[in-house]
């Protein structure tokens, strides 16, 4: 386990600009309004995932084209989603979801979901990571393990979700010393169930702990039977307005 602290990064992250990442909302066909509010003029998305049936579907689906060529057109990155399911999936299914990713709705990278955490998988990641390289040359990684992994890790991806969970988590949450060595920008943290009134505090946090990338939602898993990404945040117009003004108080 890392080292973990409640003061690394504290004041060197304040100031920091914090922008969103989108984990992957529902199919275009379902929720066309929550992917057409990221490609608003002004909004502060960092990266967008495609999640089309778990991974990038058996064909190309018209409407994830429409959604990714929007999304491209408005300089908005999106990434394919890879579940690597804490290192159970094979290389070689891996590598032909993502080379469909690519032949078909030319993402500009990759988020990791379920990635493994312990140094002994590391090498497999590697492997994984640097075969997506290859593809993309040279594309945006991102290691989705929602915890604090082993510190290795950083050195194979563009940025890590170190924090994926519920607010009452996330308000309590410490941040692994090892991070303070890389700069906000490496990291990523997903936060469900967040109140709007506590909002401006879990953005606090997320400087303070030095995330760059955020995505704060009211929704929640509901016990684990619903999935808290998939629709927009009830304070859309909100978050997005604190984001783009810099909004730190």
């Amino acid at each position: 386990m890392p080292h973990l602290t409640s003061t690394t990064a504290g004041t060197a992250s304040t100031g920091l600009s914090v922008g969103l990442g989108i984990p992957g909302y529902a199919h275009p066909l379902v929720a066309p309004l929550e992917w057409r509010q990221i490609t608003r003029p002004g909004t502060p998305v960092h990266w967008a995932v495609l999640n089309v049936s778990g991974g990038p579907g058996s064909r190309p689906d018209p409407h994830c084209l429409e959604a990714a060529g929007q999304l491209n057109n408005a300089g908005v990155r999106v990434l394919g989603h890879l579940d690597l399911t804490h290192g159970a999936r094979p290389f070689g299914e891996l590598i032909s979801e993502a080379r469909r990713y690519l032949d078909w709705y030319r993402v500009d990278g990759f988020l990791l979901h379920r990635c493994p955490t312990e140094r002994a998988m590391l090498p497999e990641v590697r492997r994984t990571v640097t075969s997506l390289r290859a593809l993309l040359a040279p594309g945006h990684i991102v290691l989705g393990h929602g915890t604090h992994p082993h510190p290795g890790y950083a050195e194979h991806a563009d940025q890590l979700v170190t924090f994926s969970g519920s607010w009452s988590d996330y308000r309590w949450s410490q941040v692994a010393e090892w991070t303070a060595e890389h700069p906000p920008e490496r990291f990523c943290h997903f936060v469900h169930g967040v109140p709007r009134g506590h909002l401006e505090e879990a953005l606090r946090i997320a400087r303070w702990q030095g995330a760059a990338t955020v995505w704060f939602t009211d929704r929640t898993d509901r016990g684990g039977r619903t999935d808290p990404w998939e629709p927009m945040p009830g304070y859309w117009d909100d978050i997005v307005s604190r984001l783009g003004t810099g909004v730190s108080e």
